[in-house]
């Protein structure tokens, strides 16, 4: 038996992810509806831009809303008919989540629980959802394993992204639907968000302003270059197609091969060719000390390999931080 995917919804399709996605669900032959609400958490013009290319491809719509707006997420679905939905539309971010903790919570709960309640309500099967390498937090036990019992979330965004997990996991056991959580871990590469290390260490060194370093440098983070994330996801979309029974399952997608901050801002310096004037800061809170992803569980279900090394990834991030779009 087969479940062939035709048409996809995105939320969150205009982002750095989503957009991404997108293309490459184009190129696969799907439709593609993104849904985004051009969230300002960074200027609205860089998403605009991510699918500038997107909106004038066949097969590619975009429904602007809010994901917190019910009656807009019920007339979107049911208007477009997906047979399976993305949804990776979420506030991001560990520090911002401390300054705004019930925001986050109304956009990636109460957000993730109208997707799940649209698809029960119009008979939607199939979802992939974006969760986060933050619900681990400073988790003991390296690589970070989907099923350790001591991942414990250290930021007000951490513990949404697991509740968020969890909401999937009682919609699949009510109403039989498959779900796919993704655990992203620090995903890089062109159209990254500009508020995210690589992105920002790129902007200040060229700039010739400091960049802050917090927890003196000694912190690792297991980065993730975008194409592997987009193979990921798409090897799912092909488990999701041969799997017509209900599942649920909890899936790491990172590198599996943490990096030191020094030597991340070593490979930018490289790139660039220009050195980083730094200060060294404490760690902040909320951040965790490392992460690591063991990813056997997504090379065992969809055959996921992810093979951009992070010299090679930086080299094409600045390719790109230089020549945007």
């Amino acid at each position: 038996m087969s479940n062939e995917i035709k048409k996809v919804i995105v939320t969150g399709g205009a982002g750095f992810i989503g957009s991404h996605l997108s293309e490459r669900l184009l190129s696969l032959g799907k439709e593609v509806l993104a849904i985004d609400n051009f969230d300002d958490y960074y200027p609205e013009d860089i998403k605009r831009r991510n699918i500038t290319s997107l909106l004038s491809k066949n097969g590619f719509r975009l429904s602007e809303g809010d994901i917190r707006n019910y009656d807009f997420v019920m007339d979107t679905f049911k208007s477009f008919s997906p047979d399976l939905v993305v949804h990776l539309a979420a506030k991001a971010g560990v520090r911002p989540s401390l300054e705004a903790p019930l925001l986050y919570q109304e956009v990636n709960i109460l957000g993730t629980n109208i997707i799940l309640e649209a698809m029960k309500k119009l008979g939607i099967s199939n979802l992939l959802s974006a969760s986060s390498s933050s619900v681990y937090g400073d988790c003991p036990n390296i690589p970070f394993s989907e099923d350790d019992p001591l991942a414990m979330p250290i930021s007000p965004y951490g513990v949404t992204k697991k509740n968020g997990e969890e909401l999937c996991y009682a919609y699949h056991k009510l109403y039989d639907l498959s779900i796919l959580c993704f655990r992203f871990f620090t995903v890089y590469g062109p159209r990254q968000r500009p508020d995210m290390a690589i992105h920002k260490f790129s902007k200040l060194i060229t700039n010739g302003s400091k960049i802050e370093v917090y927890d003196q440098g000694t912190g690792s983070r297991d980065y993730t270059y975008i194409d592997d994330i987009i193979d990921g996801l798409v090897g799912a979309l092909n488990f999701v197609s041969t799997n017509p029974s209900p599942f649920y399952e909890v899936v790491n997608l990172g590198e599996s091969v943490p990096i030191n901050l020094l030597k991340l801002i070593g490979l930018i310096e490289e790139g660039l060719g220009k050195k980083a004037q730094m200060i060294m800061m404490p760690r902040q809170p909320g951040d965790v000390i490392r992460t690591f992803a063991d990813i056997q569980k997504a090379r065992d279900l969809f055959g996921y390999s992810p093979s951009t090394s992070m010299k090679v990834g930086i080299a094409k991030f600045i390719e790109w931080f230089n020549n945007p779009w």
